[in-house]
């Protein structure tokens, strides 16, 4: 009996101290390996902003340009010809805004869904104000007609919904930096 207790004696003497090594070890392994982890993914991030920003930053260019491109005296400016009726006016304008957006669609992936969402207000808003006021020119009619009473109607406004729209795309840009 004494023999075995001795035995126990020896084990014991040989598994604490081994234990308490494996657990420390353990313990220092966990804590270096968890700060590796974290090395890791803050790099990873970084590295994942270096990538993302500029193509975040090129879909608030190429946004503000889309709402520059389909405000109403840039539309007049670039697609109203001299002998073209007020039908056929509207008809390119509109044409125009939807190519527009389709082109720039895709950028609604790297803004907030806020500010896409105040982007196709605006679009729909530009179109809303087109066919508002074709409705009170004659069709066959000059398009110098539809031309004038837009001109006037967004000389009237004090800020279109354009505009809000492209302070809402610097305002969010301007986070980003």
């Amino acid at each position: 009996m004494a023999n075995w207790l001795i035995v126990l004696l020896e084990i014991v003497k040989i598994t604490v101290p081994s234990l308490v090594v494996f657990f420390t070890v353990y313990y220092l392994l966990k804590i270096y390996l968890d700060k590796q982890y974290q090395l890791k993914v803050l790099e990873f991030r970084q590295n994942q902003q270096h990538t993302t920003i500029p193509l975040r930053l090129q879909a608030y260019e190429r946004l503000s340009l889309f709402c520059e491109r389909i405000a109403i005296p840039s539309l007049l400016l670039r697609l109203r010809e001299e002998n073209q009726t007020a039908a056929n006016l509207r008809l390119v304008m509109l044409v125009t805004i939807q190519q527009e957006f389709e082109y720039n669609i895709t950028q609604q992936v790297y803004v907030s869904e806020q500010l896409w969402q105040i982007v196709k207000i605006s679009r729909d808003n530009t179109v809303n104000v087109i066919n508002g006021l074709y409705e009170k020119v004659d069709p066959r009619g000059s398009s110098k007609d539809l031309a004038g009473a837009l001109l006037t109607y967004t000389d009237s406004q004090p800020a279109s919904a354009l505009d809000k729209a492209l302070s809402a795309i610097k305002k969010e840009a301007s986070l980003l930096m």
